[in-house]
């Protein structure tokens, strides 16, 4: 039977954990704002009693550890463990594959769901242009040390401009390391990527390229046995936006306790939850949960007013398409 792993799906529960916010690397498009999220490393029993504050919840919610680079942290093994007895649905670690602490070793395949692996480009031009030098031969090396150890292993492809031209490469490369699952995502404004909006070249891909080309190549890495998930992005205006605030329950979690509920909303101090010492606890309004109930013609109220770059209007003042929910997203396998 498949391994479950994080779910962009209604009714999915998915704990976004981020223990740290240092990283090794300085992506062209981190969304990792310390301003907001806070520049400390959690400590293990921090660690532990916020994923107990979801310990209800657990046999259907997904725990994926994040940074910063999660390896960074010397106690990711431990806290692996203690969400493993806590009985989480799924466990998964996001890496730039660099593998820190040598913590394949620590950690049994079995307490371990996935390794998900970031890789955006399939040559190392590309991806280190992105990434920085040596991210490329250190990423596919950590999968291939991964793989040899028994992991399972995805792979998340953050589709820009800058790389959208090499993911018809992908599906060879993904076949040759092995990979079970790929994600494919589109580029948040938000972090790094605000800045890099307002210079001479957007990021963001056009809402053609989008939908020509991402179901093809998606449907081109399912025929060889591996599980593609991918946002719509784009939806036309009759058809209908949901949002994964009502449908779903998907938790941003951060150092410095902040709480989210939608990732849109991170770079702004709107977040829906915080913990209070060791406690989870509702914020006052207004913040991102008053505005989920807002339905407008462009789809997502939220992309609306802090990425309005993304909709284009025809003559008559009307979106020309809504904008879906980055949470809600499309899943193939081999048939």
């Amino acid at each position: 039977m498949k391994k479950k792993t994080v779910a962009f799906s209604r009714n999915s529960i998915n704990l976004f954990f981020h223990i740290l916010t240092h990283c090794n690397l300085a992506c062209k498009h981190c969304y990792i704002n310390p301003k907001q999220h806070g520049e400390e490393t959690l400590s293990l029993p921090t660690i532990e009693a916020w994923l107990g504050a979801f310990s209800e919840k657990a046999d259907a919610a997904n725990v994926i550890f994040l940074g910063g680079e999660p390896t960074l942290h010397p106690e990711l093994s431990l806290a692996v463990q203690k969400a493993k007895a806590l009985g989480f649905q799924s466990i998964t670690i996001d890496t730039n594959g660099y593998l820190f602490h040598d913590i394949l070793s620590k950690i049994d395949p079995q307490d371990l769901d996935y390794i998900s692996f970031s890789l955006d480009g399939a040559t190392r031009r590309t991806n280190d242009r992105i990434r920085g030098k040596g991210a490329h031969d250190a990423c596919l090396a950590g999968i291939r040390k991964a793989v040899a150890g028994g992991f399972s292993t995805s792979l998340i492809y953050t589709v820009s401009r800058m790389n959208i031209h090499e993911l018809a490469m992908m599906p060879s490369l993904l076949a040759d390391l092995n990979i079970n699952r790929f994600f494919i995502q589109i580029i948040g404004i938000r972090g790094k990527s605000v800045k890099a909006e307002t210079d001479e070249a957007r990021l963001q891909v056009s809402p053609g390229a989008w939908r020509d080309f991402i179901p093809e190549v998606a449907e081109e890495i399912a025929r060889l046995g591996i599980t593609v998930t991918y946002p719509r992005v784009f939806l036309a205006p009759d058809e209908t936006f949901e949002c994964a605030g009502l449908v779903a329950g998907n938790y941003f979690i951060f150092p410095n306790g902040r709480v989210y509920r939608c990732p849109l909303c991170e770079d702004y101090p709107i977040h829906s939850l915080a913990f209070k010492g060791n406690r989870l606890m509702r914020t006052g309004k207004i913040n991102e949960m008053d505005l989920f109930h807002l339905n407008i013609p462009e789809g997502c109220v939220i992309n609306r007013l802090v990425q309005p770059g993304n909709l284009t209007y025809a003559a008559d003042g009307k979106p020309e398409y809504k904008i879906a929910c980055c949470l809600l997203k499309e899943e193939i396998s081999a048939s």
